[in-house]
Order: C-alpha cells, then structure tokens, then sequence
C-alpha cells in the first residue's frame, strides 16, 4: 500500500478534528439514524424523498467521518515556529509582512500547515506556491510566485517568529 502524505497541523487544529469526529460518530450519527427510522415508517421506500434525503445525509456523513480519520491518522504536530531554521527567516509560524511589488499594496500572512490554511483570513499553507515562495527567506528579500494569473513578484518587509 502506497504510504500517505502526512498533514501539518498544530495541537489546536488536530484538537479540534478529534472533537469533530467524536461529536459526528455519536450526536450526528443518531440525528441521522433518526432521520431514516422516521423515513422509513412514511411507507413504501422506493417513492419515499424523505428515506432517500436521509440515506444520502447519511453517506455524507460517514464520507466525512472517514476523511477526519485519514487526517487524524496522518497528522504531523508542528510547533509553531521551526526550531532548526535560521533566526529571521520565514518558517512555519512566521508572520510576514510583504509588499506586492506590481500593485504597490502591503499584506500581511501567516504560514500555517495546510490543514489550517485560510487565505482570506491571512493564513497561508507552507505547501502552497505562496508559502514555498516565502519559506526560508529574510527580510528584505525580492521573491517571484508562480500563480494561476501569471508571475506575482513580492518584496519581504518584515518576519516575526513567535
């Protein structure tokens, strides 16, 4: 069997999985269970929405029961600040401040696991173009990311490691 990709994430992301899961497998899975019992007693199942609603409500749920598994199974807990790496430079946990070089504005990230990533809130995936980009410069820095609109070219204005 092929060996999965481990997830980056932090204790409080893998924390929060956990208690996801344990409330899926147990209040949801009930509401569901629920659902299709109550379905079931409307009568004949094969013109019967209700049973087909549930049963479909039901396959989403233990789809997203197995996903939370596979994360949980393969999480890699990470610091939030790389250890190993060199003093001012961009590693996972880093906030950056970057100014856009063709547009002029300034913006300011978080390099987070790709499990915690949440680009419109600022935080970006060390896995991501973005974040590979960025990973293991300093301040001062000119870096060019390749994206879906063509080559971005940014400057690094300032790294703050926690």
């Amino acid at each position: 069997m092929a060996t999965e990709n481990k997830f980056k994430m932090s204790q409080e992301r893998y924390d929060a999985l956990k208690e996801e899961l344990q409330y899926l497998e147990t209040d949801k899975a009930k509401e569901v269970s629920e659902q299709i019992k109550e379905a079931r007693s409307f009568g004949d199942l094969s013109e019967n929405s209700e049973y087909d609603e549930a049963k479909t409500e039901q396959g989403k749920l233990y789809s997203k029961i197995a996903e939370i598994k596979v994360l949980l199974e393969n999480a890699e807990i990470v610091e939030k600040v790389d250890i190993g790496a060199a003093k001012g430079t961009v590693t996972l946990g880093s906030v950056v401040k970057v100014r856009d070089l063709d547009e002029g504005y300034e913006e300011t990230y978080t390099i987070v696991g790709s499990q915690e990533a949440n680009p419109m809130e600022g935080r970006v995936s060390d896995d991501s173009p973005f974040g590979r980009g960025l990973y293991g410069h300093v301040a001062g820095d000119k870096i060019s990311v390749e994206a879906p609109a063509g080559e971005l070219h940014f400057e690094i204005i300032s790294i703050e490691n926690d």
